[in-house]
């Protein structure tokens, strides 16, 4: 049993990135995935003691030791997301939220339900089926007496990737203001006011204190020109005659400039055509797993009217989204990578607990004996 001030059960852990998020203050008591690469990864990180690899729906809330502070989901997010096909909660990956669901349900009958709840997706969760899913999460939690709101927040607030989430956060125990925040996006508004009226007045607006930005650009945590592998030039050719005229122009611009500059380039589909996009604003794209046909992002690297490109490590994608070098990544690029491109951001997860979860929890033991 953790002793850590706060604690909690991790859901759809993946590697293990919300546990780095929410730090040393915050004990886990249980964590699952069914994924064994992801399993695997959990594991050569944090130990077995606590770790179960089985499908959601084959876990019972017997399984869940104690009482959490947290139980935190990141459910599978390719029925919600843009790029998906947009099943929402009736596709056969996102309707995982449910054996999530089903469990907090079996705790609440056994006096044992979370204190608080965050789920994490994608974007599209706001909007999925004209806002249907997203009502029906809303109203999940408070079948369960959750108030509950949204929080839409970008890993570029700070890591050098631009990664858009949604975080719903419930909770039991709340007598604080309904007001909505005054950080509250456009996006999360918007669905905020097509809720029913009766999930609308269990709403609570988080987020009182927008992040305070990132400083540090993608060139800092790439890896030294000399000990990359760099593409042949023919290959960083055919990269620009597959960007449409807006991204070459930057290009070419960058190559005018004089200066280094440093950059990401990325595969899309636009209209049915494989397009090359490329971005030197500092960020890099959203993180993908290799899965699906999504490409692994690129470096592209323009200095002295040359133009370099190669692959975006492992490392390198793992800096991105905030893990320490000291993380134990498989050894397999593509392995690494599907680890890397389907989590959330680290930094993500330590701001919002420090921004709501700690607040809202409460003062912990080991502060109260200190003051």
């Amino acid at each position: 049993m953790s002793r850590a001030p706060f604690t909690f059960y991790e859901f759809f852990a993946g590697g293990g990135m919300t546990r780095l998020g929410l730090g040393p203050g915050w004990g886990c008591l249980f964590a699952n995935d069914f994924d064994p690469l992801k399993a695997a990864t959990y594991r050569a990180n944090f130990g077995d003691g606590h770790f179960r690899e089985a499908d959601v729906f084959d876990l019972t809330a017997g399984d869940l030791p104690g009482i959490a502070d947290l139980a935190w989901a990141s459910s599978p997010c390719q029925d919600f997301s843009l790029a998906g096909a947009r099943a929402g909660l009736a596709g056969g990956r996102s309707s995982a939220f449910f054996g999530f669901w089903r469990l907090i349900e079996g705790l609440s009958a056994q006096g044992r339900a979370p204190r608080t709840v965050a789920i994490e997706n994608v974007t599209g969760l706001l909007t999925s089926h004209g806002g249907v899913d997203f009502a029906a999460v809303c109203g999940a939690l408070a079948g369960q007496g959750y108030r509950f709101g949204a929080i839409e927040v970008d890993a570029a607030s700070f890591l050098p990737q631009s990664r858009r989430r949604v975080v719903i956060v419930g909770a039991r125990e709340w007598a604080g203001s309904s007001d909505p925040s005054p950080c509250e996006s456009h996006s999360v508004r918007r669905a905020r006011e097509g809720l029913p009226a009766h999930l609308r007045r269990g709403w609570i607006g988080w987020g009182r204190t927008p992040p305070q930005g990132r400083n540090t650009n993608l060139s800092a945590l790439l890896e030294p020109d000399e000990a990359a592998i760099w593409q042949g030039a023919a290959r960083t050719e055919r990269m620009i005659e597959m960007m449409n005229p807006r991204h070459r122009a930057k290009v070419r611009a960058a190559m005018a400039g004089g200066e280094r500059r440093v950059g990401a380039m990325f595969l899309r589909v636009r209209g049915g055509v494989q397009r090359a996009e490329v971005r030197f604003d500092g960020l890099a794209g959203c993180l993908r797993t290799p899965r699906g046909g999504s490409s692994r992002q690129a470096v592209i690297v323009v200095e002295a009217g040359r133009v370099r490109s190669r692959l975006m490590s492992p490392r390198e994608t793992a800096r991105l989204m905030g893990l320490p070098d000291s993380y134990a990544l498989p050894s397999a690029a593509n392995a690494a990578l599907h680890v890397t491109g389907d989590g959330v951001a680290a930094p993500v997860v330590r701001w919002l607990a420090r921004e709501v979860l700690e607040p809202l929890l409460g003062p912990t033991p080991a502060v109260l004996a200190a003051e």
